[in-house]
Protein backbone atom coordinates (compact mmCIF):
# COMPACT_ATOMS: atom_id res chain seq x y z
CA UNK A 1 0.00 0.00 0.00
CA UNK A 2 1.41 3.53 -0.97
CA UNK A 3 2.53 5.87 1.59
CA UNK A 4 1.65 8.99 2.57
CA UNK A 5 5.27 10.52 3.49
CA UNK A 6 6.35 13.61 5.14
CA UNK A 7 10.19 14.84 4.24
CA UNK A 8 11.11 17.24 7.44
CA UNK A 9 14.07 19.60 7.29
CA UNK A 10 14.98 23.08 8.37
CA UNK A 11 15.19 23.96 4.09
CA UNK A 12 14.47 22.24 1.36
CA UNK A 13 15.67 25.15 -1.42
CA UNK A 14 18.52 24.81 -3.55
CA UNK A 15 21.07 23.17 -4.51
CA UNK A 16 22.60 22.31 -1.30
CA UNK A 17 23.23 18.57 -1.10
CA UNK A 18 19.93 17.62 1.58
CA UNK A 19 17.49 19.36 -0.94
CA UNK A 20 18.88 17.82 -3.84
CA UNK A 21 19.21 14.40 -2.43
CA UNK A 22 15.54 15.01 -0.50
CA UNK A 23 14.16 15.27 -4.10
CA UNK A 24 15.84 12.65 -5.39
CA UNK A 25 14.21 10.18 -2.60
CA UNK A 26 10.97 11.72 -3.94
CA UNK A 27 10.65 10.72 -7.39
CA UNK A 28 11.66 7.35 -7.01
CA UNK A 29 9.60 7.30 -4.19
CA UNK A 30 6.49 8.40 -6.71
CA UNK A 31 7.78 4.74 -8.95
CA UNK A 32 6.09 3.12 -6.01
CA UNK A 33 3.42 5.51 -5.43
CA UNK A 34 4.28 7.24 -2.57
CA UNK A 35 3.10 10.75 -2.31
CA UNK A 36 5.88 13.00 -0.72
CA UNK A 37 4.66 16.11 1.31
CA UNK A 38 7.51 18.78 2.86
CA UNK A 39 8.03 20.33 6.15
CA UNK A 40 10.55 23.18 6.44
CA UNK A 41 11.38 26.77 6.93
CA UNK A 42 12.26 27.54 3.54
CA UNK A 43 10.41 25.60 1.04
CA UNK A 44 10.85 25.74 -2.88
CA UNK A 45 7.81 22.98 -3.22
CA UNK A 46 4.43 23.22 -4.08
CA UNK A 47 2.42 25.27 -1.13
CA UNK A 48 -0.69 22.41 -1.70
CA UNK A 49 2.09 19.30 -0.66
CA UNK A 50 3.94 21.18 1.92
CA UNK A 51 4.28 23.33 5.27
CA UNK A 52 6.05 26.06 6.23
CA UNK A 53 7.06 26.93 9.49
CA UNK A 54 9.70 30.21 9.36
CA UNK A 55 10.93 29.42 12.73
CA UNK A 56 11.82 25.95 11.44
CA UNK A 57 14.61 27.18 9.64
CA UNK A 58 18.14 27.54 10.97
CA UNK A 59 18.69 31.14 9.90
CA UNK A 60 15.62 32.67 11.96
CA UNK A 61 16.38 34.81 14.35
CA UNK A 62 15.68 32.81 17.68
CA UNK A 63 18.13 29.88 16.40
CA UNK A 64 20.97 32.42 15.79
CA UNK A 65 20.12 33.48 19.04
CA UNK A 66 20.40 30.69 20.53
CA UNK A 67 23.66 29.02 18.23
CA UNK A 68 25.69 32.37 19.54
CA UNK A 69 25.16 31.61 23.28
CA UNK A 70 25.69 27.19 22.64
CA UNK A 71 28.80 27.22 20.01
CA UNK A 72 32.01 28.02 21.73
CA UNK A 73 31.22 28.21 24.93
CA UNK A 74 31.71 25.90 27.76
CA UNK A 75 28.51 26.94 30.21
CA UNK A 76 24.64 27.77 29.40
CA UNK A 77 22.70 29.82 31.79
CA UNK A 78 18.96 28.52 32.61
CA UNK A 79 17.45 31.31 30.16
CA UNK A 80 19.32 29.82 27.09
CA UNK A 81 17.85 26.88 28.07
CA UNK A 82 14.09 27.80 28.56
CA UNK A 83 14.21 29.22 25.12
CA UNK A 84 15.91 26.37 23.75
CA UNK A 85 12.87 24.39 25.59
CA UNK A 86 10.44 26.97 24.23
CA UNK A 87 11.32 26.55 20.45
CA UNK A 88 11.31 23.31 20.72
CA UNK A 89 7.70 23.07 21.90
CA UNK A 90 6.10 25.35 20.02
CA UNK A 91 7.53 23.42 16.97
CA UNK A 92 7.03 19.84 17.79
CA UNK A 93 3.01 21.66 17.94
CA UNK A 94 3.82 22.31 14.08
CA UNK A 95 5.20 19.05 13.08
CA UNK A 96 2.21 17.71 14.84
CA UNK A 97 0.20 19.61 12.64
CA UNK A 98 1.73 19.04 9.70
CA UNK A 99 1.18 15.04 9.91
CA UNK A 100 -2.45 15.73 10.77
CA UNK A 101 -2.85 18.41 7.88
CA UNK A 102 -1.68 15.62 4.93
CA UNK A 103 -2.46 12.60 6.98
CA UNK A 104 1.26 11.18 7.27
CA UNK A 105 1.82 7.97 7.89
CA UNK A 106 5.92 7.87 7.37
CA UNK A 107 8.13 10.91 7.91
CA UNK A 108 11.69 10.62 6.38
CA UNK A 109 13.71 13.18 8.52
CA UNK A 110 16.11 15.16 6.23
CA UNK A 111 19.75 15.60 8.26
CA UNK A 112 17.06 17.75 11.04
CA UNK A 113 18.68 14.72 13.27
CA UNK A 114 22.24 14.83 12.17
CA UNK A 115 24.06 18.27 12.28
CA UNK A 116 22.81 20.16 15.35
CA UNK A 117 22.24 23.75 12.79
CA UNK A 118 18.95 23.74 14.68
CA UNK A 119 18.68 22.35 18.12
CA UNK A 120 15.43 23.13 18.87
CA UNK A 121 14.08 21.23 15.93
CA UNK A 122 16.00 18.30 16.47
CA UNK A 123 14.30 18.24 20.10
CA UNK A 124 11.33 18.70 18.70
CA UNK A 125 11.65 15.97 16.26
CA UNK A 126 12.95 13.32 19.06
CA UNK A 127 10.00 13.96 21.46
CA UNK A 128 7.78 14.04 18.72
CA UNK A 129 8.96 10.75 18.08
CA UNK A 130 8.49 9.42 21.36
CA UNK A 131 4.90 10.61 21.47
CA UNK A 132 3.66 9.81 18.50
CA UNK A 133 5.09 6.21 17.69
CA UNK A 134 4.86 6.94 14.17
CA UNK A 135 7.46 5.08 11.54
CA UNK A 136 10.28 7.40 10.58
CA UNK A 137 13.86 7.49 8.94
CA UNK A 138 16.66 9.27 9.95
CA UNK A 139 18.72 10.39 6.58
CA UNK A 140 21.70 11.22 7.82
CA UNK A 141 24.21 13.42 5.80
CA UNK A 142 26.64 14.97 8.15
CA UNK A 143 27.48 14.62 11.74
CA UNK A 144 28.59 17.13 14.15
CA UNK A 145 30.90 15.06 15.11
CA UNK A 146 32.12 15.70 11.60
CA UNK A 147 32.72 19.40 12.10
CA UNK A 148 35.30 21.45 14.33
CA UNK A 149 32.59 24.21 14.67
CA UNK A 150 30.62 21.84 17.20
CA UNK A 151 32.75 20.66 18.86
CA UNK A 152 33.11 23.24 22.33
CA UNK A 153 29.64 23.25 22.93
CA UNK A 154 27.61 23.58 26.30
CA UNK A 155 24.34 21.51 24.93
CA UNK A 156 26.02 17.56 24.98
CA UNK A 157 22.98 16.42 26.90
CA UNK A 158 20.76 17.39 23.64
CA UNK A 159 23.32 15.94 21.57
CA UNK A 160 23.12 12.75 23.18
CA UNK A 161 19.09 12.97 23.42
CA UNK A 162 18.50 14.10 19.82
CA UNK A 163 21.68 13.66 17.35
CA UNK A 164 20.41 10.87 16.39
CA UNK A 165 17.80 9.93 18.85
CA UNK A 166 18.09 6.05 20.03
CA UNK A 167 14.13 5.43 18.87
CA UNK A 168 12.64 2.17 18.42
CA UNK A 169 10.48 3.29 15.37
CA UNK A 170 13.27 5.24 13.87
CA UNK A 171 15.69 3.60 10.88
CA UNK A 172 18.91 5.27 9.79
CA UNK A 173 20.11 5.97 6.55
CA UNK A 174 24.08 6.73 6.51
CA UNK A 175 26.07 7.95 3.04
CA UNK A 176 29.01 6.50 3.37
CA UNK A 177 30.43 3.67 5.25
CA UNK A 178 32.78 5.67 7.67
CA UNK A 179 29.53 7.45 9.01
CA UNK A 180 28.03 4.29 9.63
CA UNK A 181 30.58 3.31 11.47
CA UNK A 182 30.73 6.24 13.58
CA UNK A 183 27.29 6.48 13.99
CA UNK A 184 27.54 2.58 15.61
CA UNK A 185 30.25 3.00 17.67
CA UNK A 186 28.77 6.51 18.99
CA UNK A 187 25.38 5.86 19.80
CA UNK A 188 25.42 2.32 19.18
CA UNK A 189 22.95 2.29 16.29
CA UNK A 190 22.40 0.24 13.51
CA UNK A 191 21.97 1.70 9.99
CA UNK A 192 21.34 1.05 6.24
CA UNK A 193 24.40 2.65 3.35
CA UNK A 194 22.07 4.59 0.54
CA UNK A 195 24.69 6.54 -1.62
CA UNK A 196 24.03 10.08 -3.11
CA UNK A 197 23.04 9.15 -7.07
CA UNK A 198 22.06 10.51 -10.16
CA UNK A 199 19.73 9.67 -12.77
CA UNK A 200 22.16 8.04 -15.43
CA UNK A 201 19.00 6.36 -17.34
CA UNK A 202 18.10 9.80 -18.43
CA UNK A 203 21.13 11.29 -20.55
CA UNK A 204 21.69 15.28 -20.05
CA UNK A 205 18.81 17.06 -22.88
CA UNK A 206 21.41 18.32 -26.00
CA UNK A 207 18.76 20.66 -26.98
CA UNK A 208 18.50 22.56 -24.09
CA UNK A 209 20.39 26.17 -25.39
CA UNK A 210 19.77 27.93 -21.85
CA UNK A 211 22.97 28.15 -21.13
CA UNK A 212 24.61 28.06 -24.52
CA UNK A 213 26.36 31.50 -23.89
CA UNK A 214 27.90 30.82 -20.64
CA UNK A 215 31.56 30.89 -21.82
CA UNK A 216 30.55 34.62 -23.11
CA UNK A 217 29.30 35.88 -20.20
CA UNK A 218 32.57 34.11 -18.54
CA UNK A 219 34.63 36.33 -20.81
CA UNK A 220 36.04 33.16 -22.59
CA UNK A 221 36.88 33.13 -25.99
CA UNK A 222 36.35 30.22 -28.21
CA UNK A 223 39.67 28.98 -27.29
CA UNK A 224 39.96 28.75 -24.16
CA UNK A 225 39.99 25.76 -21.77
CA UNK A 226 37.02 26.19 -19.23
CA UNK A 227 38.45 24.40 -15.82
CA UNK A 228 35.60 24.28 -13.11
CA UNK A 229 35.43 23.64 -9.42
CA UNK A 230 32.20 23.53 -8.40
CA UNK A 231 32.47 23.88 -5.20
CA UNK A 232 31.75 26.92 -2.32
CA UNK A 233 34.41 28.70 -1.67
CA UNK A 234 35.15 27.46 1.94
CA UNK A 235 38.58 26.06 2.81
CA UNK A 236 38.07 22.49 2.66
CA UNK A 237 37.32 22.77 -1.10
CA UNK A 238 41.09 22.93 -1.37
CA UNK A 239 40.75 25.62 -3.94
CA UNK A 240 44.43 26.46 -3.87
CA UNK A 241 45.01 22.90 -5.24
CA UNK A 242 43.65 23.88 -8.01
CA UNK A 243 45.60 27.26 -8.79
CA UNK A 244 48.82 25.44 -7.91
CA UNK A 245 47.64 22.88 -11.12
CA UNK A 246 46.92 25.79 -13.54
CA UNK A 247 50.02 27.89 -12.66
CA UNK A 248 52.27 24.62 -13.40
CA UNK A 249 50.45 24.04 -16.29
CA UNK A 250 51.49 27.46 -17.70
CA UNK A 251 48.85 27.50 -19.86
CA UNK A 252 47.15 31.08 -21.07
CA UNK A 253 44.17 29.08 -22.24
CA UNK A 254 43.20 27.83 -19.06
CA UNK A 255 40.73 29.63 -17.19
CA UNK A 256 39.48 28.76 -13.42
CA UNK A 257 35.89 29.15 -12.72
CA UNK A 258 34.74 28.87 -8.89
CA UNK A 259 30.86 27.99 -9.65
CA UNK A 260 29.51 28.99 -6.11
CA UNK A 261 30.03 31.75 -3.42
CA UNK A 262 31.43 31.15 0.01
CA UNK A 263 28.67 30.13 1.79
CA UNK A 264 27.93 30.38 6.18
CA UNK A 265 31.54 29.47 6.78
CA UNK A 266 33.47 33.00 6.66
CA UNK A 267 34.53 35.56 4.41
CA UNK A 268 38.42 35.83 4.32
CA UNK A 269 38.97 32.76 2.26
CA UNK A 270 37.93 34.54 -1.19
CA UNK A 271 39.79 37.29 -0.88
CA UNK A 272 42.89 34.92 0.05
CA UNK A 273 42.06 32.42 -3.14
CA UNK A 274 42.38 35.87 -5.44
CA UNK A 275 45.35 37.11 -3.51
CA UNK A 276 46.86 34.04 -4.70
CA UNK A 277 45.69 33.09 -7.68
CA UNK A 278 46.73 36.73 -8.81
CA UNK A 279 49.96 35.96 -7.09
CA UNK A 280 50.60 32.70 -9.32
CA UNK A 281 49.54 34.34 -12.57
CA UNK A 282 46.24 32.32 -12.25
CA UNK A 283 43.18 33.67 -14.22
CA UNK A 284 40.81 33.25 -11.56
CA UNK A 285 36.96 34.26 -11.71
CA UNK A 286 34.17 33.94 -9.17
CA UNK A 287 31.11 32.95 -10.71
CA UNK A 288 28.83 32.55 -8.07
CA UNK A 289 26.55 35.95 -8.80
CA UNK A 290 25.40 34.50 -11.54
CA UNK A 291 24.39 30.45 -10.54
CA UNK A 292 21.56 29.93 -8.68
CA UNK A 293 18.73 27.64 -7.86
CA UNK A 294 16.73 28.10 -10.91
CA UNK A 295 17.16 29.92 -14.04
CA UNK A 296 15.75 33.79 -13.94
CA UNK A 297 16.41 36.98 -15.07
CA UNK A 298 17.71 39.23 -12.21
CA UNK A 299 17.06 42.84 -11.39
CA UNK A 300 20.07 43.89 -13.90
CA UNK A 301 18.81 42.02 -16.41
CA UNK A 302 21.40 39.54 -16.80
CA UNK A 303 20.86 35.79 -16.82
CA UNK A 304 21.23 33.85 -13.93
CA UNK A 305 22.61 30.11 -14.60
CA UNK A 306 21.74 26.55 -12.30
CA UNK A 307 25.27 24.40 -11.64
CA UNK A 308 24.29 21.87 -14.36
CA UNK A 309 24.13 24.66 -17.36
CA UNK A 310 28.09 25.18 -16.44
CA UNK A 311 29.31 21.55 -17.07
CA UNK A 312 28.77 21.10 -20.57
CA UNK A 313 30.94 23.76 -21.07
CA UNK A 314 33.89 22.63 -19.05
CA UNK A 315 36.90 21.44 -20.41
CA UNK A 316 38.05 19.64 -17.10
CA UNK A 317 36.45 19.44 -13.31
CA UNK A 318 38.65 19.85 -10.90
CA UNK A 319 37.43 18.64 -7.02
CA UNK A 320 40.44 18.79 -4.76
CA UNK A 321 38.31 18.55 -1.73
CA UNK A 322 39.78 17.89 1.43
CA UNK A 323 37.12 16.23 3.25
CA UNK A 324 33.55 15.52 1.74
CA UNK A 325 30.45 13.85 3.54
CA UNK A 326 29.69 11.93 -0.67
CA UNK A 327 30.66 14.30 -3.24
CA UNK A 328 27.84 14.90 -5.42
CA UNK A 329 30.03 16.70 -7.97
CA UNK A 330 31.56 13.84 -8.80
CA UNK A 331 28.57 12.21 -10.46
CA UNK A 332 27.75 15.54 -11.66
CA UNK A 333 30.56 15.28 -13.67
CA UNK A 334 30.03 11.69 -14.61
CA UNK A 335 26.68 12.61 -15.61
CA UNK A 336 27.70 15.18 -18.03
CA UNK A 337 30.91 13.61 -19.45
CA UNK A 338 33.09 15.51 -17.72
CA UNK A 339 37.12 14.91 -16.95
CA UNK A 340 37.79 15.07 -13.47
CA UNK A 341 41.05 15.53 -11.15
CA UNK A 342 40.27 14.20 -7.25
CA UNK A 343 41.92 14.81 -4.47
CA UNK A 344 41.79 11.64 -2.05
CA UNK A 345 39.18 12.53 0.48
CA UNK A 346 38.71 9.40 3.31
CA UNK A 347 35.37 8.72 1.18
CA UNK A 348 36.47 8.74 -1.98
CA UNK A 349 39.23 6.47 -0.94
CA UNK A 350 37.25 4.05 1.18
CA UNK A 351 34.13 3.99 -1.16
CA UNK A 352 34.28 4.95 -4.55
CA UNK A 353 38.16 4.60 -5.56
CA UNK A 354 37.49 0.60 -5.32
CA UNK A 355 34.51 0.86 -7.89
CA UNK A 356 37.16 1.05 -10.80
CA UNK A 357 36.79 4.63 -11.86
CA UNK A 358 39.30 6.37 -14.11
CA UNK A 359 40.42 9.11 -12.54
CA UNK A 360 43.73 10.72 -11.88
CA UNK A 361 43.77 11.29 -8.44
CA UNK A 362 46.07 13.36 -6.10
CA UNK A 363 47.50 12.78 -2.88
CA UNK A 364 47.19 16.21 -0.73
CA UNK A 365 49.50 18.25 -3.65
CA UNK A 366 49.70 18.77 -7.12
CA UNK A 367 52.66 16.69 -8.81
CA UNK A 368 54.31 16.00 -12.07
CA UNK A 369 51.66 13.02 -12.45
CA UNK A 370 48.82 15.16 -11.91
CA UNK A 371 50.03 18.12 -14.38
CA UNK A 372 50.24 15.29 -17.25
CA UNK A 373 47.03 13.97 -16.80
CA UNK A 374 45.35 17.09 -16.81
CA UNK A 375 47.10 18.38 -19.76
CA UNK A 376 46.66 14.95 -21.65
CA UNK A 377 42.68 15.46 -21.08
CA UNK A 378 42.72 18.73 -22.10
CA UNK A 379 45.12 18.33 -25.47
CA UNK A 380 43.87 14.49 -26.28
CA UNK A 381 40.56 14.17 -27.17
CA UNK A 382 40.55 10.51 -27.98
CA UNK A 383 41.62 9.75 -24.29
CA UNK A 384 39.14 11.96 -22.73
CA UNK A 385 35.74 10.26 -24.66
CA UNK A 386 37.27 6.77 -23.83
CA UNK A 387 37.72 8.05 -20.09
CA UNK A 388 34.78 10.18 -19.45
CA UNK A 389 32.72 7.22 -21.29
CA UNK A 390 33.96 4.56 -18.86
CA UNK A 391 32.73 6.72 -16.01
CA UNK A 392 29.41 7.55 -16.88
CA UNK A 393 28.68 3.74 -17.41
CA UNK A 394 30.52 2.72 -13.59
CA UNK A 395 28.32 5.45 -12.36
CA UNK A 396 25.18 4.32 -13.56
CA UNK A 397 26.29 0.90 -12.62
CA UNK A 398 26.98 1.95 -8.64
CA UNK A 399 25.18 5.30 -8.87
CA UNK A 400 21.56 5.23 -10.69
CA UNK A 401 18.41 5.52 -9.32
CA UNK A 402 17.84 1.65 -9.52
CA UNK A 403 20.27 1.54 -6.39
CA UNK A 404 17.97 3.93 -4.77
CA UNK A 405 15.11 2.29 -5.31
CA UNK A 406 15.92 -1.21 -4.25
CA UNK A 407 17.12 0.76 -0.60
CA UNK A 408 14.17 2.26 -0.41
CA UNK A 409 11.80 -0.44 -1.09
CA UNK A 410 13.85 -2.66 1.32
CA UNK A 411 14.00 -0.15 3.91
CA UNK A 412 10.28 0.50 3.57
CA UNK A 413 9.37 -3.49 3.25
CA UNK A 414 11.02 -3.64 6.22
CA UNK A 415 9.42 -0.92 8.34
CA UNK A 416 5.76 -2.68 7.48
CA UNK A 417 6.58 -5.83 8.48
CA UNK A 418 8.08 -4.30 11.78
CA UNK A 419 5.22 -2.61 12.80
Amino acid sequence: MPERIGFISTRFAGTDGVSLESAKWAEVLWRDKHVSFWYGGVLDRGREVSMCVPEAYFGHPENEWIDKRIWGHAFRSPTVTRRIHHLAEYLKGTIYDFVRQFDISLLIIQNALTIPMHLPLGIALTEFLSEAVIPAIAHHHDFYWERSRFQVNNVPDFLDMAFPPRDIDLRHVVINQAAREELALRKGISSMLIPNVFNFDEPPDDTDDYGADIREEMGLSPEDKLILQPTRIVPRKGIEHSITLLQRLGDPRCKLVISHAAGDEGSDYPDQIAELAHAEGVDLRFFGDRVGDHRHINAEGKKIYVLQDLYPHADLVMYPSIYEGFGNALLEAFYFKVPIIVNRYPVWVRDIEPKGFHVPVMDGFVNRRIVAAARRLLDDADYRRQMVNHNYEQARRYYGYPILHYCLRTLISNIKNGM
